[in-house]
């Protein structure tokens, strides 16, 4: 008896710490409460089980129930039959959660939580229970081998987890005592191993016989996948995928005739996939991406004919393409890239009505590019570079109105480049590079206006450079280098100020002389004009190209000085050699220049031309430094010396990415001085202006509240807002074209956004409904991709510190811009990053009330509150608060959420997408910063919703 003594003792002094001696609350008599209460105890005051208290009737104690407990539903005969606290921010570990006083418990479901510590190993005791979800939190430990006796369960999530699988127990088993020290020695390795690698799936998985769902992903397993996950006959759902198993794939899958999703993806998996996997009748998701397996692709993989997602590549599969997906009409998504497959080309693929993404690139494919492709009017990316395919472009490629990227290239694709590829409206990327394609370029390719990348070179392309090409504004990589193109460089080129990592027009036959409007591309890092027949000098206006760090001018027929600018002085010699007679003092190896012929260049400027054309570099912490400094300085000369009311000659052409030659005079006169009548907006320290401009091009213009008393806390938030604007360049941030800083007005230049703001479209009536839910999921996505390009693309990092509606801008299309970065900050990584409240109220992260720390997890906050806002149609308000008060799950429902002026979404693709926003959005609204998904993965989970899946499973 003196165990069963230790049992009760321990019991009592756990009911106590609840309910201690010398309450006047009598314990409850109801063991299941009891139970509930000691865990509450330990979970240190969370809001959530606020309402978890023992009740008394007339004053004597009672078996109380906890039916009435949020999260706690019960049978009619008031047992516990279901734990439901998913999304609820829940803190602590299940180490005081005693499971074997839930004998009817159904479902446990404690999913997107921050519950660490171990599974306890009570938790087989449970052998009723059905629906088992703990994934999303930060559990650790190995999965108990006492879950085996869980054999009524249907649903099993571990996924998202630090879970490493079980330790064999006879590893550590009595080697004797000759061998003590060698296995001592066995024994710590193995540990090392077990802490570093994690652990092997149990076998004893294999006995959930009645699994319907089994989701193992984004844990620590490793080791072989067991044979025994054969048994799951009726298993639906399988997620392996981001672990370390290795081995092969079991053989005894083939018999999981039930399976519609199977994720293998992101392993070390070797070996050939068992063909009997082929023969799976139900397979809808089947992700092998990012493993090393080989052999062949089972060929018969779609024999259901039900398969939509399937992805392979970057394995080292070999053979023809799986002969079933000819006529595979249900694929969606498709990623074979980087492979050995083989094959033509032509002979393995049909029409896909649903078909919207397919990758085949890097492969030994072989064949033509069939007409057919031009039916799969859903495609948004086409690839197909590096392959050895023949033949022509065909025409039925404009027929994807939906494509956004398209890569033919490291082929041997010929013929010309058909002018219809300018119908290709929504098109992003064009790469046709490495191929024998001859003609010239279609001028038609200027209609692409939402081309970021364009890569012609290494073609047989001929014929001058369409002047079309300078109408591509959005161009990012502009590249015709290795052709045989002629005529001289058209000056619109100059007009594609969005060009930044590289203009490549090298090895080609180009004459005559370059532009001075090329001085124009201020934001470009990489020029490359060598191996041409260029003339004349090399223009002053590229001292202006002030981002430019590689420059390559060899092998042409340039002479005079070299540009005074820092790009000129750090080029190696071979960057300007093989020309006419180049000279230039700092550069080694060059004709020196003489006195006069160095003097002659430069431009003299205006002392008082304050308007101040924008680049993009990596030196924007000193010039927000230089900005403050020069605008306090100027504006005490200014006020002290006022002269003049107009800014005399001073060419904005440049800033303005517009054709002709623009004043400054023009923007006063297309305001009439800054009217009333233009004005679109007002703010507490700016008004807005819509400016037309006599080319008929519109610009905004942020005039902002400055004087001779303004603080200097307002120059340095107008200094801030050119200074981070300067560094970023994302279609998703509105652009700055320039500013001004004048004595008589102080702006911005910006791009014009013609719907306004997100807060004025959700406020009217009209608008909002306009705003349907499809057009609202790509304002969070455009929003999203904006913050993670700040947090994740900009060195130092960039916290926006403002993210609220009225900072959300739209285009005529309904796509969002971030705009107002006055309050904007870079994070600095050896600073303590502290800062005073800023913001809009109702959207600042409650830490900073208390911490003054800004980090990237305070715009995750704000875009949680925004994103709220744009599925409800106003500001959450008291919403927010309420996520971490005691509320039923029903509380937060889609159903209760979404705006009401919209009708719901019907189509379930739909609807599961503003679910999967509205989960997104409540993630980053925990109170816990850290426990806040970073907007990197905010980013990627909303790209993979508009795709259809609602996850990240292959990227």
């Amino acid at each position: 008896m003196p165990s069963l003594f230790i049992y009760l003792a321990l019991a009592f002094s756990a009911v106590s710490a609840v309910f201690p001696p010398h309450s006047t609350a009598n314990p409850p008599q109801n063991p299941e409460v009891e139970a509930l209460l000691r865990w509450k105890q330990s979970l240190r005051n969370q809001t959530i089980v606020s309402s978890w208290i023992f009740s008394q009737t007339n004053g004597n104690s009672s078996a109380s129930s906890p039916c009435n407990w949020v999260g706690i539903s019960c049978n009619t005969a008031g047992n516990v039959t279901g734990l439901n606290l998913s999304y609820t921010g829940l803190q602590g570990t299940l180490d005081h959660l005693d499971f074997s006083f839930f004998p009817l418990l159904l479902r446990l479901d404690l999913k997107v939580n921050q519950l660490n510590g171990t599974i306890p190993t009570n938790i087989g005791l449970l052998s009723n229970l059905m629906y088992i979800d703990l994934s999303t939190n930060s559990l650790s430990g190995t999965i108990p081998l006492s879950i085996a006796n869980l054999t009524r369960v249907v649903e099993l999530g571990f996924s998202q987890n630090l879970i490493t699988g079980h330790l064999d127990p006879r590893l550590f088993s009595d080697r004797g005592s000759s061998q003590a020290k060698t296995g001592l020695l066995s024994i710590q390795r193995l540990l090392l191993t077990y802490t570093l690698l994690g652990g092997p799936l149990p076998s004893e998985m294999g006995n959930l016989e009645h699994l319907t769902l089994l989701a193992l992903d984004n844990n620590s397993f490793y080791g072989p996948i067991p044979q025994s996950l054969g048994n799951l006959s009726k298993i639906t759902f399988l997620n392996l995928n981001q672990n370390q198993f290795s081995g092969q794939i079991p053989k005894s899958f083939g018999n999981l005739t039930k399976l519609t999703n199977l994720n293998l993806f992101s392993n070390h998996l070797t070996g050939s996939v068992p063909e009997e996997i082929g023969n799976l009748p139900s397979l809808v998701v089947f992700h092998l991406l990012s493993n090393n397996l080989s052999g062949q692709l089972p060929p018969q993989v779609c024999q259901g004919g039900m398969l939509a997602n399937f992805t392979a590549g970057y394995n080292n599969f070999t053979g023809p393409i799986p002969v079933s997906l000819k006529n595979c009409t249900t694929l969606f998504r498709v990623r074979l890239e980087h492979n050995q497959l083989t094959g033509n080309l032509d002979q393995y693929f049909g029409v896909y009505p649903n078909l919207n993404y397919i990758d085949l690139s890097h492969n030994n494919l072989q064949g033509n590019i069939s007409p057919t492709w031009g039916e799969c009017t859903n495609l948004t990316l086409l690839n197909l570079g590096g392959n050895s395919i023949v033949g022509e472009i065909p025409v039925e490629i404009s027929q994807l109105n939906q494509l956004v990227e398209l890569d033919l290239s490291s082929n041997k694709i010929s013929g010309e480049i058909p002018a219809q590829v300018g119908q290709l409206s929504k098109l992003s990327s064009l790469n046709l590079s490495d191929n024998n394609i001859f003609g010239q370029i279609p001028f038609e390719i200027g209609a692409l206006s939402d081309l970021a990348s364009l890569d012609l070179s290494m073609n047989k392309l001929s014929g001058p450079i369409p002047y079309q090409i300078g109408d591509i504004t959005r161009l990012i990589f502009l590249s015709l280098s290795k052709n045989h193109l002629n005529g001289s460089i058209p000056y619109q080129i100059g007009n594609l100020v969005s060009l930044q990592s590289l203009l490549d027009l090298s090895y080609n036959s180009l004459a005559g002389e370059i532009l001075p409007q090329l001085g124009k591309l201020i934001s470009l890092e990489g020029l490359n004009l060598s191996h041409n027949s260029l003339s004349g000098s090399i223009p002053d206006s590229f001292r202006e190209m002030v981002s430019l760090s590689v420059i390559d001018l060899s092998f042409n027929e340039l002479e005079g000085p070299l540009p005074d600018s820092k790009v000129f002085i750090t080029s190696p010699p071979e960057a300007f050699s093989h020309n006419k007679n180049l000279c230039g003092d700092p550069i080694h190896g060059l004709t020196p220049c003489s006195h006069s012929a160095s003097e002659g260049g430069g431009n003299k400027g205006n002392s008082r031309s304050v308007i101040i054309a924008i680049s993009t570099s990596s030196g924007s912490l000193f010039l927000l430094l230089f900005l403050v400094g020069f605008i306090t300085f100027r504006r005490n000369s200014f006020w002290r010396n006022q002269k003049e009311d107009v800014i005399r000659g001073e060419d904005i052409s440049s800033i303005l990415n517009l054709s002709g030659k623009i004043p400054y005079g023009d923007i006063i006169r297309a305001t009439d001085n800054f009217d009333d009548e233009y004005c679109i907006g007002q703010g507490g320290s700016a008004r807005v202006y819509k400016v037309n401009l006599p080319s008929g091009q519109v610009v905004a213009v942020k005039k902002l509240f400055m004087n001779e008393d303004s603080e200097i806390g307002e120059i340095m938030s107008f200094a801030n807002e050119i200074a981070t604007l300067t560094e970023v360049r994302h279609r998703n941030i509105v652009k700055l074209y320039g500013f001004c800083f004048h004595e008589k007005h102080t702006f911005l230049v910006c791009e014009y956004m013609e719907r306004g703001s997100l807060a004025d479209v959700l406020r009217g009536e009209e608008e909002a409904k306009e705003l349907d839910w499809s057009k609202r999921a790509n304002v969070a996505r455009g929003v999203a991709h904006a913050l993670s390009y700040l947090h994740h693309n900009c060195v130092p990092p960039i916290i926006h510190r403002d993210i609220s509606s009225k900072n959300v801008l739209l285009n005529s299309e309904m796509e969002a811009c971030v705009s107002d970065f006055g309050t904007a900050r870079f994070l600095k990584p050896d600073a303590s990053n502290w800062t005073a409240v800023a913001g809009t109220y109702g959207y600042i992260a409650p830490e900073l009330s208390s911490t003054m720390a800004v980090t990237e997890k305070c715009d995750v906050f704000s875009f949680g509150v925004l994103t709220l806002e744009i599925l409800m149609g106003s500001h959450p308000g008291e919403f927010i608060s309420n996520l971490h008060s005691p509320l039923d799950k029903e509380h937060i429902q889609l159903s209760n959420v979404l705006d009401p002026r919209l009708p719901p979404p019907t189509i379930q693709k739909l609807k599961d997408e503003m679910d999967s926003i509205l989960n997104l959005a409540i993630s980053c609204l925990r109170a816990d910063p850290h426990s806040r998904p970073t907007m990197y993965e905010v980013s990627q989970v909303l790209e993979m919703n508009a795709g259809g899946s609602g996850k990240c499973p292959d990227r």
